[in-house]
């Protein structure tokens, strides 16, 4: 039988002699190599995902489904799959013909070990390659489209991306965890604006901001009469969100006799005004968002188990700024260059102390805070800012190797470079007196696009 999850897998395994299976799992795993064996073609078609960062090897001859039909089927799913087919009965047609299909490579049993682990080390090359490739689009195309953007290159960060990227045209509903400050309607707009809705309206409404009393006809909206003051039909933020994205920030401050009937709004996809007894279709994503964890509200009695598990069919977790310290300096920058065009004064670059210094602090405020930062420097100079700010003294000894603090003082200086220089990398050459290829390997070891320098 095949296990749960096949993700920590890197080689697959199809054949229905175990001892083949066995066998090829023992050689890639001498080799460092995760594998997993199974003689159930069917069952992997569907828990193999576009982004699984391994290699498929399948026998061809198989009764419950030939190894054709199954390369074939998961080609659908993603064409550059690397998928190697094995035989026992040597046929060049059925070779060419496979190869034609889509097949990495064929072999034919019994195999020569290094060869195969030749074949499968190259073909797992290929995979890492196609799956970078993939990513390094998606950071572009959400560069350049217009609309909210999220930067940073933390590994936090690029789960999170990930994630965002799988469900953006999915009609799930979606919840988002983090802490005050970190971005969670930024991130509710981003799925909005990159999605296929981006064309209809982004409604946000903060639960926690508005009144017991009309939260209700807030959100679904009352005929004329439905209560005293209700003078004119009045629609509602889910009506008048139908088609497009409906934003519920400090979802945790949901009255719980209001919850009851936002459970069935999501699951109806229907809405009904106060006083009205039609109800309105709903073409609409939810996004909820919490600061506080609503397992415990839950167990507490505080929110409702049955609307948290329709809520958190997909969770998106926004890592603390503290989480992310190697993003702290891009994001400071671009929130300063905002700044510097807004008040229309000049952006002077940080000094490496400074850099240190935001590097060095908790951000108990996470991104907001380092946003007024970033606008108290430009306004009133790092002197004032710095020191209304930011108390704790730079302390990198304890929490850094020796390698890591010259890497982080290397990183800072090309940053400080190429922001003086606006992102011109022939004067950020001569500055930092380096040849162009060793400051290109160091800018994409420390992941800096030239692109966020220029002004």
């Amino acid at each position: 039988m095949s296990p749960e999850s096949l993700e920590q897998y890197r080689i697959i395994i199809v054949d229905d002699e175990p001892l083949i299976g066995s066998a090829l799992v023992q050689l890639f795993e001498l080799e460092g190599i995760s594998a997993f064996a199974t003689s159930e073609p069917k069952s992997i078609i569907e828990r193999i995902d576009i982004n699984w960062p391994g290699v498929l090897i399948s026998d061809v001859n198989m009764p419950e489904l030939n190894g054709i039909s199954l390369m074939q089927s998961l080609i659908k799913q993603d064409n550059d799959l690397p998928i190697i087919l094995l035989t026992g009965f040597g046929d060049i047609a059925m070779a060419v013909n496979a190869l034609k299909q889509g097949a990495y490579d064929f072999l034919e049993k019994p195999f020569n070990n290094e060869y195969m682990l030749d074949v499968v080390k190259r073909a797992l090359e290929k995979r890492a390659l196609t799956l970078e490739n993939r990513t390094l689009k998606q950071e572009l195309e959400s560069i350049s489209f217009p609309g909210p953007r999220i930067l940073g290159h933390s590994p936090g960060i690029k789960q999170m991306k990930h994630i965002l990227h799988q469900v953006l045209d999915m009609p799930a509903d979606v919840l988002i965890e983090g802490e005050t400050g970190t971005g969670k309607e930024l991130v509710a707009r981003y799925l909005h604006d990159h999605s296929v809705r981006n064309q209809a309206n982004f409604v946000a409404i903060n639960c926690g901001a508005i009144p017991e009393t009309i939260i209700e006809s807030e959100l679904f909206g009352a005929e004329a009469g439905a209560f005293t003051g209700a003078d004119k039909t009045r629609i509602g933020k889910f009506e008048y969100a139908n088609g497009g994205t409906l934003f519920l920030d400090e979802i945790e401050s949901t009255p719980l006799s209001l919850q009851v009937k936002l459970l069935r709004v999501l699951e109806d996809r229907c809405v009904e005004r106060l006083g009205s007894n039609k109800t309105v279709p709903l073409d609409i994503r939810i996004i909820a968002a919490t600061k506080v964890d609503l397992d415990s509200l839950c167990k507490t009695g505080e929110f409702r188990q049955d609307l948290l598990y329709r809520l958190n069919l997909v969770t998106v977790s926004i890592p603390a700024l503290r989480e992310r310290r190697e993003d702290i300096g891009l994001l400071f920058l671009h929130f300063a260059r905002i700044a510097s065009s807004r008040y229309h004064k000049a952006l002077i670059p940080l000094t490496s102390e400074q850099g240190a210094q935001l590097t060095s602090h908790d951000w108990p405020g996470n991104v907001r805070e380092l946003r007024n930062l970033a606008e108290r420097y430009v306004l009133l100079g790092a002197e004032a800012a710095f020191a209304t700010s930011i108390n704790n003294p730079v302390n990198l000894n304890g929490a850094m190797s020796l390698q890591q603090r010259v890497e982080f003082f290397e990183r800072l200086l090309i940053e400080e470079a190429l922001s003086h220089n606006k992102g011109s990398i022939k004067l950020t050459m001569e500055q930092l007196e380096l040849p162009r290829k060793t400051l290109y390997d160091k800018m994409q070891k420390y992941d800096l696009d030239r692109k966020l320098f220029i002004q």
